[in-house]
């Protein structure tokens, strides 16, 4: 009895084909990409050098960086692999959603309760949303370039 499904291996090797065909971004995309996540960490961590706040603060909203960046970055991934056919579970995938919000959320509320001026709050907020976009569109290109050479490397 034969059917006409694609077995699994099949389905993967026909979207792997697909995705090789990808073209690599451009140096100066890559390059934008790097200069904005360097100018949000380095900005972040610069405001926060100068502030005026106890030791402690100051570790909290260097960790919510760390944490904000290493989710989002398990998100682009996941959301990548799930979309190439690679499987994730449905708890990785949950728990990188999870912490991605609370990250943001984390931040919110500090910034909400901190006693900063207006235009601070903003350059905290502005800063770690810059980061976090920046540090998805590395990891992007990273993945992109990867794909990209190793098509070059196999190609018929």
């Amino acid at each position: 009895m034969e059917t006409n499904q694609l077995s699994n291996s099949e389905v993967m090797n026909t979207k792997t084909k697909e995705i090789l065909i990808m073209q690599k971004p451009t140096s100066a995309f890559i390059g934008a990409a790097w200069f904005t996540l360097l100018t949000g960490m380095v900005s972040y961590c610069i405001g926060l050098w100068n502030a005026q706040m106890q030791l402690n603060e100051k570790g909290y909203y260097f960790t919510i960086l760390l944490f904000g960046l290493f989710s989002v970055i398990s998100v682009q991934k996941s959301v990548r692999d799930r979309d190439e056919g690679i499987p994730v579970t449905d708890t990785y995938y949950g728990i990188s959603w999870f912490t991605t919000i609370t990250s943001i959320t984390l931040l919110i509320i500090g910034l909400w309760n901190a006693d900063l001026e207006l235009s601070e709050k903003g350059f905290y907020g502005m800063s770690f949303l810059l980061s976090l976009f920046s540090a998805i569109t590395v990891q992007k290109n990273t993945r992109d370039l990867l794909l990209a050479n190793t098509s070059e490397k196999y190609k018929d």
